[in-house]
């Protein structure tokens, strides 16, 4: 293998490969990334044998060829070399990999590629087609739902049901659900209902490029796979096996109390209540208060630490409904706003003992609902 690219672009397709790159692992060539020419590209490739990510990069190549360097050693060595023409030659009789670029010279001992994984074929079709921006937001507002816990390993990952022309993703780990739904731009008469991993999907995100507009996604059968695939990446996740709950039957129908405030101010403050709140498992307590004809609705929230003090903020509110006094894990209020990008946003509440739900207003296409805490004296 003899080939040349750009230091930049070989930095940017190292960084993104390497999140797959298994940390510790008894097979060796499963810490290394797969350099390897491919119809006139450069790709790399990683995998951890639960998620594996594939980036081309546009290379002048001399001779066909691929190894597998070892990852920290590749990356660490090409963030440090000028930005310039990187050149690459392979030593098959020894598997050392000659790295050259401009005054620097480097030698790297490689392990054949033959040792490496199999990769998914690439003549996979009947995929379906994403856009990326309802993806990138499907994702963002799904995957902090999902559970962190391993011991219900369903939890830890996403729903995503598609059929005819919607599209959702849901999470949930015990305390709180997270609902995206989004149209496909054309139908599809393929059902699908899978679990991928939370990890995977925040990793889909994070190598989307600028010039993706479209990505396909592939599951193919009995393979316990599912494939995405852009202009210059693929990326390649274990499903997760199980049941996931049936989180319809969470959602609450009804609500007594429906109040809507500005977004940021309510986030302010509870990041302010979350404060005073570390000490007390995070809880933070919501007081609405309808207005009147004279006076707006106010949504206090307050938290208490016997440590730290005491926390309230008064936020104006439109309460249609009834007064209710109600206590969430602040942590959770901050995760969903955080995500919610509209200017304001309605909070569904029934009683002290029942889950509220978070919507962004002027969107039917999101919802959250969060289980309440004990409503302490």
């Amino acid at each position: 293998m003899k080939v040349s690219c750009l230091q930049e672009n070989l930095a940017r397709g190292l960084s993104i490969v390497s999140r797959a790159v298994a940390p510790r692992s008894t097979l060796p060539v499963l810490s290394n990334i797969l350099v390897a020419t491919e119809n006139g590209r450069l790709r790399l490739s990683a995998t951890n044998l639960e998620l594996g990510i594939s980036y081309w990069i546009g290379a002048k190549i001399e001779e066909d060829g691929s190894t597998t360097v070892p990852a920290r050693t590749f990356v660490d060595l090409v963030n440090t070399l000028p930005n310039d023409s990187v050149s690459m030659e392979l030593t098959i009789r020894n598997q050392t990999l000659n790295v050259h670029c401009g005054s620097f010279n480097n030698d790297i001992k490689c392990i054949d590629a033959q040792d490496f994984p199999p990769l998914p074929p690439s003549e996979l079709d009947d995929g379906m087609t994403l856009n990326v921006e309802n993806l990138r937001s499907m994702i963002q507002q799904a995957t902090f739902a999902a559970s962190m816990d391993d011991a219900r390993p369903v939890l830890t990952g996403v729903l995503l049901e598609v059929e005819d022309e919607q599209t959702t993703m849901a999470a949930a780990d015990g305390f709180r659900l997270s609902v995206r739904t989004a149209q496909l731009s054309s139908a599809t008469s393929t059902k699908v209902r899978a679990i991928i991993p939370a990890r995977a999907l925040t990793e889909l995100a994070r190598t989307i490029g600028p010039g993706d507009e479209t990505i396909s996604m592939m599951l193919p059968p009995n393979r316990g796979q599912v494939i995405f695939r852009g202009t210059d990446f693929e990326l390649v996740s274990q499903l997760i096996d199980g049941t996931f709950p049936d989180y319809h039957s969470i959602i609450p129908t009804t609500y007594a109390t429906r109040s809507v405030l500005s977004t940021n101010a309510l986030l302010k403050a509870c990041r302010a209540a979350d404060i005073f709140a570390r000490e007390a498992a995070h809880s933070a307590r919501l007081r609405i208060t309808p207005g009147s004809d004279l006076e707006p609705g106010v949504m206090e929230v307050s938290a208490t630490a016997a440590e730290t003090g005491s926390n309230e903020t008064i936020v104006d509110a439109t309460i249609e409904g009834e007064a209710v006094e109600i206590a969430f894990n602040v942590r959770f209020l901050v995760d969903v706003l955080n995500v919610i990008d509209t200017p304001n946003v309605a909070i569904e509440t029934t009683s002290a003992s029942s889950p509220g739900v978070v919507r962004p207003v002027g969107r039917d296409d999101f919802l959250h609902v969060i289980m309440p805490m004990h409503l302490g004296r």
